[in-house]
């Protein structure tokens, strides 16, 4: 059976399994996770736009070359056996631009419709949420503890990648909703779910899920709307200027929690 208790740094909580304690390899749920996970998920759609597009090289090319790094940066995130943040935070980036990469490929390259894309990213986001809870009988990020769970945690977050871009791709350019509304509709339907868990006391492992999905399409819909050409009814600020302004911000907050962390252990350790 298992528990959680208190620690003090900078993972979530130590989690005792057979009287072995191991600690939590993702973050604690709190503003700043949510703070960062938009961010890093407006640089997964103006990034892979910018390297597919701008760089030359093909989308083809451009989703294996980001396959390959995103391979080293998980095999990096695992070696570490505890949340560290800036491995993990460069991991979520790195699995945002290939999210919409494969979306992107499948689209554009097989010309597969938007809407049967989302229906496929949704199988496969079920289809490891079932194997996940078949396996461990929990979905909860709060015991990522071993390989097997993190695993299935890596999975369902591309999934849920794939899957944003596609449901934010089909409303904004498939139905012709734009990127303002889009982002807005998405927006209101997180801040549903957050009046559902908080004050209503819907399940907690579900709203997470949820507003997790759907935090992509809000930041691929912004961060559109800030790249893309005013002709296409974007701010035109292009996905170079978007992608730095984001990547400087995620920088600064890992660097802060980072710090922030290193002062808890220290207190920790003196007291």
């Amino acid at each position: 059976m298992m528990k959680n208790l208190n620690y003090s740094g900078p993972g979530a909580e130590t989690v005792v399994s057979g009287g072995v304690p191991a600690l939590n390899r993702v973050p604690r749920v709190t503003v700043d996770f949510w703070l960062i996970k938009l961010m890093a998920v407006t640089v997964g759609e103006t990034a892979a736009d910018f390297l597919a597009l701008n760089m030359g090289i093909g989308l083809q090319t451009t989703t294996l070359i980001m396959m390959a790094v995103l391979v080293v940066a998980l095999s990096l995130q695992f070696s570490r056996k505890r949340y560290v943040p800036w491995t993990y935070w460069l991991a979520v980036v790195l699995v945002s631009v290939v999210g919409t990469l494969i979306t992107d490929n499948l689209v554009d390259t097989f010309d597969v419709p938007l809407l049967t894309t989302t229906l496929g990213c949704s199988i496969l986001l079920a289809a490891t949420f079932a194997a996940w809870f078949a396996s461990e009988k929990t979905l909860s990020i709060h015991t990522i503890v071993t390989t097997r769970r993190e695993i299935f945690y890596w999975l369902a977050i591309l999934f849920t990648f794939a899957l944003g871009t596609a449901v934010g791709d089909y409303l904004a350019e498939t139905l012709g909703l734009g990127y303002l509304a889009t982002g807005l509709v998405f927006l209101a339907i997180i801040a549903a779910i957050a009046v559902a868990h908080l004050v209503f006391k819907a399940d907690a492992i579900l709203t997470f899920w949820l507003a997790y999905i759907l935090t992509r399409p809000l930041g691929a819909s912004f961060g559109d709307l800030l790249s893309q050409p005013i002709d296409y009814g974007g701010l035109g600020l292009g996905t170079i200027v978007t992608s730095v302004i984001f990547l400087t911000v995620i920088a600064a907050l890992v660097a802060y929690m980072t710090l922030a962390a290193r002062k808890r252990d220290a207190r920790a350790i003196s007291a």
